[in-house]
């Protein structure tokens, strides 16, 4: 069949590359001028297969007040005169419930495991140079109620079967990265997933680009959709500045921009975007000071990744409507909690800051299928948050099993 996919992200990436495997003919489509330049090129490149704890927790309520009232705070929530803000910020406080955080955990882990499989199919098909390497990930906690509740999430977890991972003291935690040592006094202890994985999403972006033009895809850059064409209950053309392209199937990856699309159809997926922010500094002059394995601040809500010669932080949740505008305030934020954690690691100097609105559902769970009520020849692909390198190619497995049925 002819499929049309809407977004050159790693999420509409991983789905054309999936569907071209399948034997489809491919045509992807984004209104910008190269491939990951939304919401996955400067993300925080973990690779999160293992410790998935879902968005909408209910450790939320505690943390709420200080999260919405402290002047430092990682979370900003502006009141928007949007309905669907509204009506996705009450689904995700209705979600976060303990019975729906296990089931959402149980589907992460499986989704991750899956998509673990595909990312790794994909790297040895390709062998691309995208920064790839397995350090392990340490989720770093700042009290003892904090590791409470990461050994009941470890223990659920591997009641589902989930990867090995366990807790490890400040100490151990520095023996594990020493890079840490500096900031040892301020955590508790922390999560180490010894299998956990980081690489460059934007360089992954790039290269399952280049192998699906190589293969005979097309690719179609600079062309924003303007409007899904209907005739018969099925999407008959994707309409853009080029003219109608026309296909047998249209998957919607446009991430927090696929709502756009869907309303004028009567459809509204429950997604919103969670704006992020990332920093990327080179520390190939100080290999050492830098850290090797991943780490996750869970009290700053800050990533730290080594990819190659570079280290990218991120991290930081708004939701503050569709502006990707970066304020010097969150770049700098960033750059104190680089400093404060690894003081050794040098900031100054050009740390290209980045920002990206990842599309995120209440629940933490994607949108994959088809949609109820809506024309049945279109799929969405969107709604991963801030899982979405993670379980790119576990949706995309998923819509090529559905497109097969």
């Amino acid at each position: 069949m002819h499929i049309c996919v809407l977004g050159a992200g790693i999420t509409g990436l991983a789905a054309a590359y999936s569907l071209q495997l399948e034997g489809h003919q491919v045509t992807v489509v984004d209104q910008a001028a190269a491939p990951g330049q939304g919401a996955s090129g400067g993300n925080g490149a973990q690779l999160s297969y293992a410790y998935v704890q879902p968005l909408a927790d209910p450790a939320i309520w505690g943390q709420l007040p200080k999260l919405l009232l402290a002047a430092d705070s990682p979370l900003q929530f502006l009141l928007q005169a949007d309905p669907h803000q509204w009506r996705w910020g009450l689904q995700f406080l209705a979600a976060c419930r303990r019975s729906r955080s296990e089931h959402s955990t149980a589907w992460l882990l499986g989704l991750a495991a899956r998509s673990r499989q595909g990312f790794e199919q994909m790297l040895a098909d390709l062998r691309p140079d995208v920064d790839h390497h397995s350090p392990g990930k340490l989720v770093l906690l700042p009290s003892a109620a904090g590791l409470d509740a990461a050994q009941a999430q470890i223990d659920l977890q591997a009641r589902l079967g989930g990867p090995a991972q366990r807790l490890v003291s400040a100490a151990e935690s520095v023996a594990i990265e020493p890079a840490l040592a500096a900031y040892q006094q301020q955590f508790a202890g922390a999560v180490y997933t010894p299998s956990e994985s980081a690489a460059d999403c934007l360089k992954v972006c790039q290269a399952l680009a280049r192998a699906l033009t190589q293969r005979g895809a097309t690719l179609l850059y600079n062309t924003p959709i303007e409007r899904l064409v209907l005739s018969g209950g099925q999407v008959q053309a994707a309409h853009s500045a080029r003219g109608p392209l026309r296909a047998d199937h249209f998957v919607l990856a446009l991430g927090s921009d696929t709502l756009r699309l869907c309303q004028p159809l009567g459809l509204r997926p429950p997604v919103y975007p969670l704006k992020g922010y990332s920093l990327t500094l080179d520390v190939s002059a100080q290999p050492t000071q830098a850290p090797q394995v991943s780490v996750t601040d869970s009290a700053r809500k800050v990533v730290f990744a080594r990819i190659g010669q570079r280290l990218r932080v991120a991290g930081m949740v708004e939701l503050t409507g569709y502006g990707r505008a970066i304020p010097p305030s969150r770049i700098e934020t960033l750059r104190r909690a680089t400093a404060e954690v690894f003081p050794a690691c040098r900031t100054e100097g050009e740390v290209q800051p980045w920002s990206g609105l990842r599309p995120a559902t209440p629940s933490g769970l994607p949108i994959t299928g088809r949609v109820r009520g809506g024309p049945g020849n279109l799929w969405l692909n969107t709604g991963h948050g801030a899982l979405g390198f993670t379980l790119a190619f576990g949706t995309a497995a998923a819509l090529v099993s559905d497109l097969r049925a």
